[in-house]
């Protein structure tokens, strides 16, 4: 029998029947993965290389599924520009200095984006006590805390989200995001925002990618194809 709380481990929008997206391959690496793990890169008109993380930038594109620390290093080596010349078939590009910084930028504000669509759509909610009973009644599917949120408050949810099943859909505590409470309530638009939770199993799963990408890319640990590996494993069991 299907369990519809499963379904938020699945991606929200696949394109083949296996629930996977299109794949690229890194211009780094040269290993393949769901476009959706992997950054795009794109030539503007000035010659120069930008990030186009939510893959939408019209033109010629060049993936990379690297974290920052491995980003850094291939441009200070040279080996960036050498891949991106091949890709883009040009010797005439730029690389800026801020590249790694300008997607890390991105990719937060991609997912802190992602986070407060949810809110607005109802998918998502905050609160300690809303959080610990909707955990408790088995009707989170993601549970997450602001960087900054005590241990002792982690600790209660994390238990009342186990109570409430979170194994049952590959979970053992809450995933961290990468910002403090501040941040994240300006994305949501609310007042003291430290935990958050969301409802729907599409919706836990759209924000899931994008926390996970961007997690992977800061982390240093990130790899091609490795998924909740790139962050440990489970993803959500943050030590």
């Amino acid at each position: 029998m299907r369990n519809p709380r499963n379904e938020a481990l699945a991606p929200a929008d696949g394109d083949g029947a296996d629930g996977h997206g299109p794949e690229r391959t890194c211009v780094l690496t040269r290993q393949s993965a769901d476009k959706a793990e992997l950054i795009r890169l794109v030539l503007g008109p000035d010659n120069q290389v930008h990030p186009d993380v939510r893959a939408k930038a019209p033109g010629r594109g060049a993936w990379i599924g690297v974290s920052r620390p491995e980003l850094e290093t291939a441009i200070a080596k040279g080996k960036l520009k050498g891949a991106l010349s091949r890709a883009f078939r040009t010797q005439g590009i730029e690389i800026p200095a801020d590249l790694p910084e300008r997607i890390e930028q991105a990719l937060s504000r991609a997912s802190l984006d992602r986070l407060g669509m949810e809110a607005r759509s109802g998918t998502l909610i905050n609160g300690a006590d809303r959080v610990d009973e909707a955990c408790r009644r088995g009707k989170v599917h993601l549970l997450l805390h602001a960087a900054d949120a005590g241990a002792d408050g982690r600790r209660k949810l994390d238990q009342a989200w186990r109570v409430g099943g979170a194994e049952e859909i590959g979970h053992r505590r809450g995933l961290e995001i990468p910002a403090p409470r501040t941040i994240l309530s300006m994305a949501l638009g609310r007042e003291n925002v430290v935990h958050v939770a969301l409802t729907d199993p599409r919706a836990a799963a759209r924000v899931l990618g994008t926390l996970k990408r961007w997690r992977a890319f800061i982390v240093g640990t990130a790899g091609l194809g490795r998924g909740d590996d790139a962050v440990g494993q489970p993803l959500a069991d943050d030590e």
